[in-house]
């Protein structure tokens, strides 16, 4: 699954793009969409073209984390709002969170309740971090649409499909 216009809208929002290098309150060196890394250096400037091509690069690490990490059925709205998370906080972040727990346990209503507890950078709230974990929470509970649905019962039908051969070949071995 990939991030959804919304989940980018997001990320985009909250994160501005900046093409010269900054500290986020979190200390960490950033530039382009909040992307960080060694590629990231200290007064040296970067095009829009670069920001775009970090951010998508940046998502697809993120998409491919939240893919890993999660094993329940998610629809598009709550993988992207995933995605967003994570990206901000990290996926061993992520992978560690009750709210990670509680997707696993199929209690997505809390699961949405506990994007709002990551709302601090170095132990003190931020207004900004708290806005986001709301976009986030609100995107999450966002229902799903027709296509989302289709896409979650086609997944479906290939687990089964998958089991099924996977049976047959073991009765063929016995």
């Amino acid at each position: 699954m990939k991030i959804n216009k919304d989940g980018l809208e997001l990320i985009k929002h909250f994160e501005g793009c900046y093409l010269s290098p900054y500290y986020c309150p979190a200390g960490v060196l950033t530039q382009g969409y909040g992307h960080t890394g060694k590629d990231v250096k200290k007064g040296v400037n970067i095009t829009q073209a670069q920001a775009d091509k970090w951010l998508a690069e940046d998502m697809a690490e993120f998409e491919d984390a939240v893919t890993r990490l999660v094993k329940a059925d998610l629809n598009e709205n709550q993988f992207s709002a995933l995605v967003s998370f994570s990206f901000n906080v990290g996926s061993g972040a992520l992978a560690r969170s009750t709210l990670l727990r509680c997707i696993h346990a199929g209690d997505f209503k809390e699961a949405g309740r506990q994007f709002l507890r990551w709302d601090k950078a170095k132990g003190k709230r931020l207004k900004g971090l708290t806005r986001r974990r709301e976009a986030e929470k609100k995107l999450f509970e966002k229902p799903a649409t027709v296509e989302d649905i289709t896409e979650v019962v086609k997944r479906l039908k290939t687990r089964i499909d998958d089991i099924e051969e996977r049976l047959n070949n073991a009765e063929v071995r016995i």
